[in-house]
């Protein structure tokens, strides 16, 4: 757990800093107006409910937001192809950098999950997947797409499967 916070605060981006400094200065500020309006207890109760409020919920849904918009991207599944003689699943697909900025590194994830049929199951399958998988790809410039190739071993699974991929970007 040490080692998954430390490498969250190394990865953070100028544009975090910002985010997380402003939650906090208008968190301190909805206090101090809070005990100024001392006087009025629902009011001031409502702006100690609303600085928590923005304490808690502003960074979180606000890196969310931002992450999203600064390192937008897609990926597309060309194909996936289990193999016959060896334990293994060859998923091929595409990167494609729509943001505006050049990615350093984007980390590819393929997850394979169990597929039932039944759309409530296979949507609590997504949370454990069967077999996860992960690539880097290097310096995508914008507006470039870039052909990737995962392999997803040893794969023993025998029944029906879904294959989905995710990149995370920076």
């Amino acid at each position: 757990m040490k080692e998954k916070i430390i490498a969250f605060i190394h990865e953070l981006i100028i544009y975090d800093y910002i985010l997380f400094g402003s939650s906090f200065v208008l968190f301190i500020l909805f206090i101090i107006f809070a005990i100024l309006a001392r006087r009025r207890v629902g009011f001031s109760l409502f702006l100690i409910l609303l600085s928590f409020l923005v304490l808690f919920l502003a960074p979180t849904l606000g890196y969310i937001k931002m992450h999203e918009y600064l390192f937008k991207n897609n990926t597309q599944m060309i194909s996936e192809k289990k193999l016959v003689f060896t334990e293994a699943v060859v998923v091929k697909g595409t990167l494609s950098n729509e943001s505006q900025f050049n990615f350093q590194t984007c980390k590819i994830t393929a997850k394979i999950c169990k597929a039932t049929g039944n759309e409530l199951k296979d949507f609590i399958f997504t949370f454990k997947p069967i077999m996860k998988m992960s690539i880097d790809e290097n310096d995508i410039k914008i507006g470039e797409t870039r052909e990737f190739k995962i392999i997803v071993e040893p794969f023993t699974y025998e029944r029906d499967y879904n294959v989905s991929l995710k990149a995370a970007c920076k």
